[in-house]
Parts: structure tokens; sequence; C-alpha cells
């Protein structure tokens, strides 16, 4: 990638995966933290995780990105995202694999390269959280 800016714009085009280009664009970077600081655009379709739920939350059909924030790091991303439907009602929630590309998806990432992020077990939450290391 050459010169490595802190900050990166990046649009991707119909059909990638939200979170999967994400990923790949860490890894194409040799970056080991990011910040996804803002994202729009549109998707067809969209898996989301909810709070608290059980099940997934699968939407069909075309979606406008309303926004997309997240950390990026070498053990994987951690993604939130609201998104519309076309009669205009929002859902949010954890971006899951699924999630393709309408039109576009635009995109900004900082890059941290003093950091590495890392995710690690953390028994009082039950989940991978993240974790804070210089470089």
């Amino acid at each position: 990638m050459g010169r490595m800016d802190a900050l990166q714009p990046l649009r991707l085009p119909p059909g990638a995966d939200l979170r999967a280009a994400l990923d790949a664009a860490l890894r194409e970077s040799g970056q080991a933290a990011g910040f996804v600081v803002a994202g729009l655009g549109s998707l067809q379709g969209a898996t989301l995780r909810l709070a608290g739920a059980e099940a997934l939350l699968k939407l069909e059909g075309d979606l406008e990105l309303l926004s997309l924030t997240g950390t990026l790091s070498p053990d994987g991303s951690h993604l939130h995202a609201s998104v519309a439907t076309a009669e205009g009602r929002v859902f949010g929630g954890h971006v899951m694999p699924g999630c393709p590309v309408r039109t576009t998806a635009e995109l900004l990432i900082a890059w941290l390269p003093a950091w590495r992020f890392a995710r690690e077990f953390d028994a009082a939450t039950g989940y991978a959280e993240l974790q804070i290391r210089p470089r």
C-alpha cells in the first residue's frame, strides 16, 4: 500500500461483504489497529446481531447504510451499523457476515500505527473484548 496515512478513505464496490472487506483492508494495510470513523452507502440486505437477542436479525432488500463505526484488529473486527429500509424503518446492531454492498459503501478508517488491538476472552462479559497495547 506504500505510505500509510493516519486516515484512509475507502470505497467498497457492489457485492463486497462489508465485514469481510474491512478485515481484508486491515490485513492489506499491515496495521494492527484501526477505527472505522464513518461509513455510509447502501446494502443489499444485512445480518445484524442485536443486544441480548438469541437469533440474528436478517434484513432483505435494499437498505441505506446510515452509519458504520467500529474497531479493526488482527483478531477480527467489531462493527456496529444503522440501516434504513425503503419504508424508512431504522434498525441497528452488530454487523455480522452477510451485509453485501448494493451500490457503494464509502468509509473512513483511522489507522493507529503505534498500537495493536487484540480480542481476548473477558470472563466478566463472556465475550472476546478489545485489548489495547503499544505496538
